[in-house]
């Protein structure tokens, strides 16, 4: 990733100083109101929670909630997006696709039995949304699901990761001989398109978030030991501006954890196309070359496009200077109309074959990068 100098991101936090005096986020905070930006030019808007899902995010609007955000690189990249250097952890990512055979071994083992069950249970809260009850349910629902899934081996640790609000977001850790950290990571929280909304979030995100689930079972059954440490992050409050991956990686940043890779899965079940479609944007250029590679040696040739700013969890990766990739199901022209409403249900993801395609993707991925060198 080419990452504004340090001067350059502190003229953009300057500018968005210039915009907002410094004694209104005080007053704005206490009022319960929220700073979020829309765009790289935009120097941010107060806005209440219920505004930002109902006016922003019911629309497709995307944006980004930079209220806890004070670090001026972080604030810098999120003003001017600039791609491929100054990464927190550099890595050179291989040019060919290797350990094939093992990675196929671990492939076969994928099913699509529990994804379909845990996809049920996911869409069966009322929503996930991150400051609802249900949304509190959902999260302790699914850390004792992975805590399940990650039992058949006792190295994998899963915890729980606090924010300011009610809903935790969740990791489980594959310690590798290696510190060095490969991140896979959905979000897990859903919104109809109000506070108060049914929210299934089938596709957006429940797909992804049963994909990373069957590719963490794969592993933990087949006791897996990678050479680099391997994450699962399991994202709250996207939908409320990137804010649990925001929290996360703005700590991974703080404690200078050297991160290879992290390769973003949001919405994996509705694929008119059916190819598999790679993300330019807030991404950096060379992880998402390798993660073409592999998706062109266990799937076909997959789709690009740009998502916008805000988009989705590998920003907030990108923003603190991490090499972030994002996979998604389909390209926007054709995505599924169906997401931040009622309509986004189970029977309509289109289910199993693409969801086959993501954890073979996953569960490849993983698998090649943390047995590879990267640097």
């Amino acid at each position: 990733m080419r990452f504004q100098t340090s001067l350059a991101a502190l003229l953009g936090v300057a500018s968005l100083a210039t915009a907002i005096p410094t004694a209104e986020p005080q007053e704005k905070s206490k009022a319960g109101l929220r700073l979020i930006k829309t765009s790289e030019a935009d120097p941010g808007v107060w806005v209440s929670e219920e505004d930002k899902i109902s006016k922003y995010r019911a629309n497709n609007v995307n944006f980004i909630d930079i209220t806890e955000i004070k670090d001026p690189d972080t604030l810098g990249r999120l003003n001017k997006f600039d791609a491929d250097t100054a990464r927190v952890a550099a890595a050179v990512y291989p040019t060919t696709v290797s350990h094939q055979a093992e990675a196929n071994g671990l492939i076969s083992r994928a099913t699509t039995s529990g994804p379909q069950t845990w996809l049920r249970t996911l869409s069966d809260f009322y929503n996930r949304y991150y400051r609802s009850s249900y949304g509190t349910q959902s999260s302790t629902w699914l850390f004792n699901q992975l805590k399940s899934i990650a039992s058949s081996n006792p190295a994998i640790v899963v915890t729980q990761f606090s924010h300011s609000y009610s809903q935790p977001s969740i990791i489980a850790r594959i310690p590798g001989s290696s510190p060095n950290i490969v991140v896979v990571g959905a979000h897990f929280d859903s919104t109809g398109g109000s506070a108060t909304a049914r929210g299934p979030g089938a596709d957006d995100n429940g797909s992804g978030v049963v994909v990373i689930m069957e590719a963490l079972r794969v592993l933990a059954s087949s006791r897996f030991a990678p050479k680099n440490t391997m994450e699962f992050h399991f994202y709250s409050g996207e939908e409320g501006g990137l804010l649990g991956s925001a929290d996360i990686w703005r700590n991974y940043k703080s404690t200078a954890k050297r991160v290879l890779a992290f390769v973003n899965t949001d919405m994996a079940g509705y694929s008119p196309s059916g190819k598999i479609s790679v993300y330019d944007d807030y991404a950096d250029s060379s992880l998402s070359a390798y993660v073409r590679r592999i998706v062109s040696a266990y799937i076909g040739t997959p789709t690009s496009d740009t998502c916008g700013y805000g988009c989705s969890d590998h920003v907030s990766a990108y923003s603190n200077g991490f090499p972030a990739a994002y996979v998604c199901d389909e390209v926007i022209r054709t995505s599924s109309p169906y997401i931040h409403s009622p309509n986004d249900v189970s029977n309509v993801v289109l289910g199993t074959e693409l969801r086959g395609l993501k954890q073979r993707l996953t569960i490849g991925s993983h698998m090649i990068l943390s047995a590879s060198p990267l640097f």
